[in-house]
């Protein structure tokens, strides 16, 4: 078995409490590390080199002013404020706080350059995508109000949010044989924002 475990956490926050129900932490490590376990048994039990490309956010290089906590779905309009829970009860959906993105997103990509030195002796390679704002659905429905878009479009110098295109082409790159010595390494896909 692969050494990577992870557990739910029972932590308590300053200001608001993290449950066990499904969020962050499930989505950007939980998930992360079960099917990359998998994927790995795999290659290694075939002898098949290989290449895993996790993908974080500039989120987890950098701190940005309101986006540690969000709405487990994004709505059209920002999240709305929850309402204080009652002491022993989290609070409901579709309010449910979900884990800090940041911290989530940092973890992974220090997950990622462990697996990468964990699994470069059997010849699989662990890359992170850290790209900015994606024109998803879920990017274009947050990120719609001119005025909050352009706090964030100031930082980036190219002046513009990923495209999907953007991310899928550099993870096309990571899976290929041209970043054959790519292994451990976080690439923003960002227009430049981590270098403001």
């Amino acid at each position: 078995m692969l050494p990577w475990r992870c557990c739910s956490p029972s932590w308590r926050s300053p200001r608001r409490r993290v449950t066990r129900e499904p969020g962050s932490f499930d989505v950007n490590l939980r998930a992360v590390i079960q099917v990359s376990q998998i994927v790995a048994r795999g290659l290694i039990a075939r002898g098949a080199p290989g290449s895993i490309v996790n993908v974080s956010s500039q989120a987890s290089q950098r701190a940005l002013t309101n986006h540690s906590v969000y709405c487990e779905q994004a709505p059209a309009v920002p999240c709305p404020s929850p309402p204080t829970p009652q002491p022993e009860q989290p609070a409901q959906a579709p309010h449910r706080l979900s884990l800090l993105t940041g911290s989530t997103k940092g973890a992974l990509d220090m997950l990622t350059k462990v697996m990468a030195l964990e699994l470069g002796p059997h010849q699989i390679r662990v890359n992170a995508l850290n790209p900015t704002v994606v024109m998803t659905p879920m990017g274009q429905a947050n990120w719609s109000d001119p005025q909050k878009a352009k706090t964030m479009l100031d930082r980036i110098p190219l002046g513009k949010f990923a495209e999907v295109e953007n991310v899928v082409d550099t993870i096309l790159f990571l899976l290929s044989d041209r970043s054959s010595m790519t292994t451990g390494s976080t690439v923003p896909v960002d227009g430049g924002f981590l270098a403001t």
